[in-house]
């Protein structure tokens, strides 16, 4: 019998699972730093959404496939940081496999290293919780006030634009994708060109566009990244409509696409980066202004450029539960399923 526990949260929605690598029970993760360690459970031959079975990559499945998780679950193995310089490290996992970035993500450990005492926090005050994640160093600053956590903000690595207008061949018409790197690859595409809002209602058909334009920007020059394979490729592909600018900025609404067809059901923390890359590029975010990024769940992240291509997010993230996951071997279903 084998059990794993974790810790959940949910940031603007978004859900993410938290599993300590070192707790009992957990297979170990051979490498020097995170960006190896992802490369270890991904495996030889493997790619970030086709790893290769292994212990860890067994403990994915369990915790991701019904009946203990679902297909839009999300989630991060807790493992040792590069080096003193962050409190940890973290390799992001989903259905399909790894990804080298995740914006909610690192805003939910950010709060669950505070609230579990991990990382000293003020009753009022801001505190930074440095991860180290597959594509570098980044931070979540956790803000206090009357001895809560009141948000967070999360800072990337330096996003930079890949490419403009980048023609895209679907089965809702042509389009122009734009594509930006914010510690992972993104493509974005206004949403009226395919004939669709990004609303409830049509998520299926954002889902389906989000699949196509993903499978032909597939080898694409632009989506290669210079550090190599692990950060190159589309992971996500953000269908955006404008809203009327607020007095601090621009105002859109997004649904993001990744992994086979997955729907983000935040305003997808490192794809915020990515639009903020683009929007900088094009003027519309000068300093001092923030841009309102929604999801199309209605929740809200805030977003604003900093010098040297780096972006700052804020939201919120909150615990949902805590979970000892069992895996009884008699179970004739193992690890799960996904429909």
């Amino acid at each position: 019998m084998i059990t794993v526990r974790t810790v959940d949260y949910h940031t603007a929605g978004e859900p993410f699972r938290i599993a300590d690598t070192a707790g009992e029970g957990m297979p170990p993760v051979p490498g020097d730093t995170v960006a190896e360690r992802c490369a270890t459970v991904i495996g030889p031959g493997g790619s970030g959404t086709a790893p290769r079975r292994g212990a860890l990559d067994d403990v994915r499945r369990l915790l991701v496939q019904e009946p203990r998780g679902h297909a839009g679950m999300y989630g991060g193995f807790v493992v040792p940081a590069d080096d003193d310089g962050a409190h940890f490290g973290v390799l992001f996992w989903h259905k399909d496999g790894y990804s080298t970035a995740c914006g909610h993500g690192t805003m939910a450990l950010g709060v669950w290293a505070v609230d579990t005492g991990r990382v000293a926090a003020p009753d009022d005050g801001d505190v930074p919780v440095r991860i180290d994640v597959p594509s570098g160093r980044v931070t979540a600053t956790v803000h206090r006030g009357g001895g809560r956590t009141t948000g967070v903000t999360f800072r990337n690595v330096p996003a930079r634009v890949g490419a403009r207008k980048v023609p895209v061949a679907t089965s809702f018409g042509l389009a122009e994708a734009d594509i930006a790197h914010a510690g992972a690859c993104y493509a974005a595409v206004r949403a009226r060109d395919l004939g669709l809002d990004v609303s409830r209602a049509a998520l299926p058909a954002l889902a389906r566009a989000g699949q196509e334009i993903r499978a032909a920007l597939a080898t694409h020059p632009a989506t290669w990244h210079p550090d190599g394979p692990l950060l190159s490729g589309v992971y996500g592909v953000i269908l955006y409509e404008e809203l009327p600018d607020t007095p601090f900025g621009p105002h859109q609404r997004n649904v993001t696409v990744f992994a086979d067809g997955q729907i983000d059901r935040s305003p997808c923390g490192s794809g915020t980066s990515a639009r903020l890359a683009l929007l900088a590029e094009d003027g519309r975010l000068g300093p001092g202004e923030d841009l309102l990024h929604e999801s199309v769940t209605g929740t809200v992240f805030t977003g604003r450029m900093l010098d040297g291509g780096v972006t700052e997010v804020t939201g919120t993230a909150h615990r949902t539960g805590e979970h000892a996951f069992v895996a009884d071997p008699h179970d004739a279903l193992g690890s799960g399923f996904l429909l």
